[in-house]
């Protein structure tokens, strides 16, 4: 797009008696994005970038007079919302309402200039054809009051910014103005780290509110832009704390900064970072591939066997628990501690059992099961706590086969690490929500993080670790049950129900541990069904 590129606030073109970009409106809303647009294309760049944060249910309010730009603009935003260049848009001046089809659902594009009335807009169906559309609407103060996200955009012609010149001001709704903000920051990270000019596709994502997009560069490198923005605290659940301060996740994009250089200090495969933006969330990655460490049948053994003797140096390895992220900017790692550790726990009895299990837990029953979780966890605090992950487990593990050693294990999503017990990142990692693994091949690898401790640390406590393991890993699927039945029922994510049977597989293994057989005990006479085929608990040899 070179100088015409609208993502730029194009102040060098403003002059004369323009308002200021910036400035801000008298009704203390934030000021308006201000920019010239000095020819049609740059209405048209304007179109295509405004398409790329659009949503199923956004109204796009064009105003301003004849000629200012309006159906230029709403002709390059279908088009590219359509996915195609050539799409014939006619304006829609004496059929009120054209209809399109786009790669996000319907298109619905308006011009209510001759409008007579709003019961005009009964008669042609306007609010069923709008409600899941994203809708364009010309001369919008003609259409009646309506909730959702509104993007506002103002043109005008502005010929004292040479011939053929526009202004354009653009606001929108809170949620929308936050896209807006975010789809100008991404555009201006993407200019001055070099990949202005790539292809952005998005990548799946995860049960996190973060996006992944891949970077394409016309001369075939890749990269991965992370868009996480800051974490808003939602409402007090206990002790006057969002349930995010509880369980210690993390509130910014600093978390990861910080954890992936710390990783890359001590010579792991975290992404190089090679442009960020911290105040937004925005991070451009080093590309890892996509060759997972597991297959069709399971995990790779060689790749697991890898991932394990990671961990075992990274445990073995005095760290600290305060790590730079910029210049005068430190982030210190919380502490995985009994609160946290245990309100997590409180997600089976909230989510699960009544859920997938019709089972309402009666006060008495909760208390106890908190009791004994409370004195359970008392077997699992670390003589010294070490970098805890929390997420290391297949999804977030690459393989990279033309590294050597450890460094073929390229490690990603750890932004919500804290310092915690060694065992829980094992856990993770061989109790894989997603992966089957056997009881024994789990035991031939933590005999092979045992060893390779005691290789390092030869006072290494096998047995008190396997204990920890045994009480972490069921901490664990207990909190996992929690959060998958809150996924299916509060978030309509029903997919990961079918990995319920293998974590009840996994608990039902841990809770066969001694430590653990009070909590045992609770579940038999509580929710019984979860423990129907229970396997004896791995521990290391």
């Amino acid at each position: 797009m070179g100088d015409d590129d609208p993502d730029h606030d194009r102040q060098d073109a403003v002059s004369g008696d323009a308002p200021a970009a910036g400035t801000p409106p008298s009704d203390g809303q934030p000021p308006a994005w201000e920019i010239v647009l000095p020819e049609e294309g740059a209405t048209e760049d304007l179109g295509l970038f405004l398409a790329e944060f659009l949503m199923p249910g956004d109204l796009v309010a064009l105003s301003g007079g004849l000629g200012g730009g309006k159906t230029t603009l709403a002709r390059a935003l279908i088009r590219e919302l359509a996915g195609d260049p050539d799409l014939e848009v006619p304006s829609p001046t004496f059929t009120l309402i054209q209809p399109y089809e786009g790669r996000l659902g319907a298109i619905v594009h308006a011009d209510l200039y001759r409008l007579r009335s709003a019961d005009e807009l009964v008669e042609l169906g306007f609010d069923e054809m709008t409600d899941s559309a994203i809708t364009l609407v010309e001369w919008p103060e003609r259409l009646p009051p309506r909730e959702g996200p509104v993007l506002s955009i103002d043109l005008s012609l502005r010929p004292e910014f040479g011939e053929g010149s526009r202004f354009a001001r653009i606001s929108g709704t809170e949620g929308m103005r936050a896209r807006l903000d975010r789809a100008r920051a991404v555009r201006a990270l993407l200019a001055r780290s070099g990949w202005d000019e790539a292809t952005r596709t998005l990548m799946q994502g995860d049960a996190s509110s973060r996006a992944y997009e891949r970077l394409t560069h016309p001369d075939g490198r890749s990269a991965v832009l992370m868009i996480s923005p800051p974490r808003a605290d939602g409402p007090p659940v206990r002790d006057g704390k969002p349930y995010s301060a509880i369980v210690k996740l993390a509130e910014s994009v600093h978390a990861f900064v910080a954890i992936d250089r710390g990783l890359r200090a001590l010579g792991f495969s975290a992404p190089r970072i090679y442009g960020e933006d911290l105040d937004t969330g925005l991070l451009i990655l080093e590309d890892l591939g996509i060759e997972p460490v597991v297959d069709a049948a399971g995990p790779r053994p060689e790749r697991y066997a890898e991932a394990t003797r990671l961990l075992a140096k990274l445990h073995a390895v005095e760290l600290p628990g305060v790590l730079p992220v910029a210049e005068g900017i430190d982030h210190v790692l919380p502490t995985y501690d009994a609160e946290a550790l245990l309100f997590e726990t409180e997600l089976l009895p909230d989510w699960y059992a009544p859920a997938l299990r019709g089972v309402t837990l009666s006060p008495e029953a909760r208390a106890e099961f908190g009791a004994l979780w409370a004195e359970v966890l008392e077997g699992a605090v670390p003589a010294r706590p070490t970098w805890t992950l929390r997420d290391y487990h297949s999804p977030n593990l690459i393989w990279l086969p033309e590294r050597d050693g450890l460094e073929r294990i390229g490690v990603i999503d750890f932004q919500d690490a804290v310092l915690g017990h060694p065992a829980y990142d094992v856990a993770s990692l061989l109790q894989d929500a997603r992966v089957d693994a056997n009881a024994e091949f789990e035991l031939r690898l933590l005999g092979l993080y045992a060893r390779e401790r005691r290789a390092r640390d030869t006072a290494f406590d096998v047995q008190g670790f396997a204990t920890a393991y045994a009480i972490l890993a069921a901490q664990r699927a207990t909190k996992i049950l929690g959060i998958f039945a809150r996924l299916n029922l509060r978030d309509g994510k029903p997919a990961y129900l079918a990995h319920i049977p293998r974590i009840e597989g996994y608990l039902a293994r841990n809770l066969a541990h001694p430590a653990l057989a009070s909590l045992r005990d609770w579940h038999l006479r509580h929710l019984p069904g979860l423990l129907a085929p229970a396997e004896p608990p791995a521990e290391p040899a």
